[in-house]
């Protein structure tokens, strides 16, 4: 496993999503844009709790789905959200500079209760269930913005309203 190419890439990623998550208009927090969808501040809370999962992978040698809330009350004021945020970067970055190449190469487990949902490398972990699902969330919280009418910032180069400007 190479740290540094981890250390980068969730760097990058991390950077972007708070980029995103400076635009939610409060407005519009209990906002969603179908009925099985969660609400805009719902959707940006989960992009926090993605960020908790990820920091158990480096706290814990399994993470049991069954022992936590499925939902937690989404919060509703952008300085909350990104003040989390940036205490779960922080503590993150921490737990990252601090782990060595054989703890990222270390068996993970994703459970629920008994049930196991995967075992992989803390670091193939990390990849999928950590920054991989909070890009795909951080992805539909474009489209939330996007429908309203909220310039969606560019991640991996300029978006239609970086070019626009």
């Amino acid at each position: 496993m190479d740290k540094q190419l981890i250390i980068g890439d969730a760097a990058h990623e991390l950077t972007h999503t708070r980029r995103i998550l400076e635009r939610l208009p409060e407005e519009h927090m209990s906002w969603k844009p179908h009925e099985k969808s969660m609400t805009l501040g719902g959707l940006a809370t989960h992009l926090i709790n993605l960020l908790n999962w990820q920091i158990a992978i480096f706290q814990y040698p399994e993470f049991d789905l069954s022992t936590v809330a499925l939902r937690r009350e989404p919060l509703e004021k952008r300085a909350d959200i990104l003040e989390e945020f940036d205490a779960n970067v922080d503590k993150f970055q921490k737990l990252l500079a601090e782990c060595d190449e054989r703890t990222l190469g270390e068996e993970w487990t994703l459970r629920n209760g008994s049930h196991v949902i995967l075992r992989e490398p803390r670091a193939i972990a990390l990849r999928t269930f950590g920054i991989s699902h909070m890009v795909h969330h951080r992805a539909q919280l474009g489209v939330y913005l996007r429908l309203l009418d909220i310039p969606v910032p560019g991640f991996y180069g300029p978006s239609a309203d970086d070019e626009a400007r």
